[in-house]
């Protein structure tokens, strides 16, 4: 109950929905009960055994209702039976009819007002999730699979509608149809209901039992999904690697091992759920055949029970089962549910390591210096940068040079705060980035990547991600910056063209210069330029190296490079080993120190 606890917050802004369900299921409960108690006037009138009364009773308190309410239908029968015993008979059956019309209008009802509270509730859970799946840092993603992720906010969601909140139906309605039940079985008979409750208790035991090792096979369901999606996501992502190793039958037996142990683990948990309604009926059905022998007797035998009396008294007690029943299937949904909970409220409890201080100050513009001052990271046990420092004075072009795991992407990932220092500290015009929001520091700088991410949509909307309400024209001239206007220009449909998944209807030197478009829209004052032309040919290379000079001029950059060629201009040039700087100056005073950038530059030059 825990996890339901959790869950139920989200329930909050749907209370009017929830209220309106509950007085439904009230009315529903009580006429659920009404429906089966009014077969017994028409019983009685059927069977001739209504006693003659032709004064009408008085109440006379709360001990003598049962006398009461009988004395006052043998005196309503009695004065319809003078009016014809046919017409006591038709005013019975719509009496009947009306109790069972009002119980299922309140049923609906009752599922009406609930279908919006938990079609609201599965969207603010999925929400919520979404938002915290961005907020999350990159480290977290590196922990875990992107197909368990997926299916946590799509089937572990579903589950929780399916099961948790099913119970928000029966938590009202079904014990009090329960309740009214008994009332009136009590009214009927003390004994015969006495019992009945000797027998319930012990097949509620004997089918609780099935429903123990529920929530751990249903977690292993679940895990299970999340396993073949993120085999699933990455074939899709690697399929042309896929396809150029002749590595499908070995994916398809990959994702084939997955969906078998799937398909075992769904079979044991269905089949053992399957097993809650035909058990739980069979115990009900045991129940009503020992309550026909026991009434039976009292009706033919002792004589203490009227025949149409113990005949509505069988309506209530079966009245009894399909709560009964309901209440049992629920404990199964809540141990199943349960599991999807637990998963979902992993993530949305998992605390953001990078976060923003209380007060945290928005910067909008950038005056002086970047300054990494004695920084020590590490991304698992080995530091990858140790007592770091660099200064990057407003309008310098600094590029980063090394071998690869020098740290030179490090040090992108923690000036954008995608990661947070250990040690020593980031500042901006002598301001900790912690002190800063993420959003005011992300928006002072622009980020090019060596892997161009686009999105699935038209050239415009791919621009224009980092400047909100961007005119055409503000798009076209940051897409001519970029060298991109003139392909963009030769589209089908031109701006309006959708790129495919990933961009992949563009090449890949097309593809970079959409990025370049859309950080020169966003126009900071920082750019962090990480390897952006390491992945193109030459042709491409020079049209992505030309606008990457035009988007720098007059700005401050950092560039990582792995090709020394595109650097030669910047104001000053550090080279990295191991996390450390062996060396720094400009191009030229660089090769004259006939070390470790000379090498590179030499060993490029050779290849």
């Amino acid at each position: 109950m825990e996890y339901f606890k959790k869950i139920l917050r989200f329930a909050k802004p749907y209370r009017s929905y929830a209220i309106l369900n509950i007085i439904s299921n009230i009315f529903y409960a009580l006429f659920a009960t009404l429906a089966m108690v009014s077969l017994f006037p028409m019983l009685s009138v059927i069977f001739k055994q209504t006693e003659a009364i032709h004064t009408k009773p008085h109440w006379k308190g709360l001990f003598n209702a049962k006398e009461y309410l009988f004395d006052y239908l043998s005196y309503f029968v009695t004065q319809k039976a003078g009016q014809g015993e046919n017409d006591a008979l038709i005013f019975m059956v719509a009496l009947v009819i009306s109790m069972f019309f009002l119980k299922n209008l309140f049923n609906y009802l009752a599922m009406y007002f609930i279908t919006f509270l938990r079609n609201g509730v599965l969207k603010d859970i999925r929400n919520e999730l979404y938002k915290k799946t961005v907020e999350l840092p990159l480290s977290y993603y590196s922990e875990k699979r992107k197909g368990d992720t997926i299916a946590r906010i799509t089937t572990d969601v579903l589950e929780i509608q399916h099961s948790f909140l099913s119970i928000l139906e029966l938590i009202i309605r079904e014990p009090l149809t329960i309740l009214f039940t008994i009332i009136a079985m009590v009214s009927i008979s003390v004994k015969l209901t006495i019992f009945v409750f000797i027998f319930l208790p012990i097949s509620g035991f004997l089918i609780s039992l099935l429903g123990k090792s529920l929530k751990r096979k249903s977690d292993k369901v679940q895990q299970e999904q999340g396993a073949f999606l993120s085999i699933l996501e990455e074939t899709l992502g690697g399929l042309r690697v896929i396809k150029a190793f002749n590595a499908e039958e070995k994916f398809s037996n990959i994702f084939k091992h997955s969906t078998k142990r799937f398909f075992n683990f769904s079979n044991t948990l269905l089949n053992r759920q399957n097993l809650a309604s035909p058990t739980s009926e069979f115990f009900g059905i045991a129940a009503i055949g020992v309550i026909l022998w026991f009434g039976g007797q009292m009706v033919l035998v002792e004589k203490t029970l009227k025949p149409e009396l113990f005949i509505a008294y069988m309506g209530l007690a079966y009245n009894i089962l399909t709560p009964a029943k309901a209440i049992s299937k629920a404990s199964y949904g809540v141990k199943k549910g349960n599991a999807a909970a637990e998963r979902v409220l992993e993530i949305l409890e998992t605390k953001n390591p990078i976060s923003e201080i209380p007060n945290a100050i928005t910067k909008e513009n950038f005056n002086t210096a970047i300054q990494l001052n004695n920084i020590s990271f590490k991304y698992e046990e080995e530091y990858v940068l140790k007592d770091f420092n660099l200064t990057v004075n407003k309008g310098e072009t600094v590029a980063l040079v090394g071998q690869s795991g020098s740290g030179k992407s490090t040090i992108a990932n923690l000036v954008t705060r995608f990661y947070d220092v250990n040690q020593g500290a980031i500042t901006i015009d002598d301001e900790n980035i912690k002190n800063l929001t993420k959003k005011s520091l992300r928006g002072l700088l622009g980020l090019v990547t060596q892997d161009s991410i686009l999105f699935n949509d038209t050239v415009k909307n791919n621009i224009g991600l980092g400047k909100e309400n961007a005119t055409e024209e503000e798009i076209i001239a940051a897409a001519k910056i970029a060298n991109a206007h003139d392909f963009i220009s030769e589209l089908p449909n031109g701006y309006e063209t959708n790129i495919g998944d990933s961009g992949n209807k563009l090449s890949g030197g097309q593809k970079q210069r959409l990025s370049i478009a859309r950080a020169v829209l966003k126009n900071p004052p920082i750019m962090v330029l990480d390897e952006a032309t390491s992945a193109l040919d030459t042709e491409s290379e020079r049209l992505v190296q030309d606008a990457l000079d035009k988007m720098m001029q007059n700005r401050t950059s950092i560039v990582i490079a792995h090709r020394l060629s595109t650097i030669q201009k910047a104001d000053k040039i550090v080279v990295l080993q191991k996390g450390e700087i062996v060396e720094q100056g400009t191009h030229q005073e660089l090769l004259a120190k006939k070390g470790v950038y000379n090498k590179l530059v030499a060993m490029q030059s050779l290849g």
